[in-house]
C-alpha cells in the first residue's frame, strides 16, 4: 500500500507544472475510486490529496461525496454529458442584413428589426452594440467610433451648416 501511495504521489507531483496544476477532476476521481476500493476513508484520502496537490486539492466535502458515491457504485471517473444550450450563433448574413436595415432607416428600432428578422430583441441589440459597434443618438443609429475621414467629414458638414445659418439667420 505504501508503494502505491508513493507511486500516486509521484504521479500527482509529476503532473504539476510550476504553480499551476494540470491534474484534472477525472484524474482526481480515478485516484479517489482507487483508494476507496482499497478501503481508505474520506479523511485519510483528503489528507493524501491535500499533501500532494496542496491548494489544488478538492475540498473535504467533495472527497467525502465522491467516496460515498464510489462505495455505492454510482460513481464514474468521466464527466456525465450535459445538455448545454449554446450561445446563439451570429452569422455574417444576419449582421449584414441588420446593417442594411439600419442604413436604409437610421431611426429604425431594434424591436422592429427583431420582428422583421424573427430573432430576439436581445440578440439584435447585441449585434448592433457589439458587432456593428453602433449606438443610438438622437433617435438615430450612429457608429460608436468614427475613423479620421468620418470625423473630418462631419466637422466639415457642421461648419458648412453653421456658415449657412450665419449668412442668413432668417432662412
Amino acid at each position: 500500500m505504501q508503494n502505491c501511495k508513493s507511486f500516486l504521489s509521484q504521479r500527482l507531483k509529476g503532473s504539476m507544472s510550476g504553480d499551476a496544476c494540470d491534474f484534472n477532476d477525472i484524474e482526481t476521481r480515478a485516484v479517489i475510486k482507487f483508494f476507496s476500493a482499497a478501503r481508505q476513508g474520506a479523511k485519510k484520502l483528503h489528507a493524501i490529496l491535500t499533501e500532494t496537490l496542496g491548494e489544488h486539492a478538492p475540498s473535504y466535502s467533495t472527497v467525502k461525496n465522491w467516496v460515498a458515491q464510489s462505495k455505492s457504485g454510482d460513481f464514474s471517473t468521466c464527466d456525465s454529458p450535459r445538455h448545454v444550450r449554446h450561445k446563439t450563433v451570429t452569422i455574417p448574413e444576419i449582421i449584414d442584413h441588420i446593417y442594411e436595415l439600419i442604413m436604409e432607416d437610421r431611426r429604425i428600432s431594434a424591436k422592429s428589426i427583431a420582428e422583421q428578422l424573427g430573432i430576439s430583441r436581445k440578440r439584435v441589440g447585441s449585434i448592433i452594440y457589439e458587432d456593428l459597434d453602433m449606438r443610438k443618438v438622437s433617435a438615430k443609429w450612429v457608429p460608436k467610433c468614427l475613423n479620421a475621414d468620418q470625423k473630418r467629414q462631419r466637422c466639415q458638414s457642421s461648419e458648412q451648416i453653421l456658415e449657412f445659418f450665419r449668412r442668413d439667420p432668417n432662412e
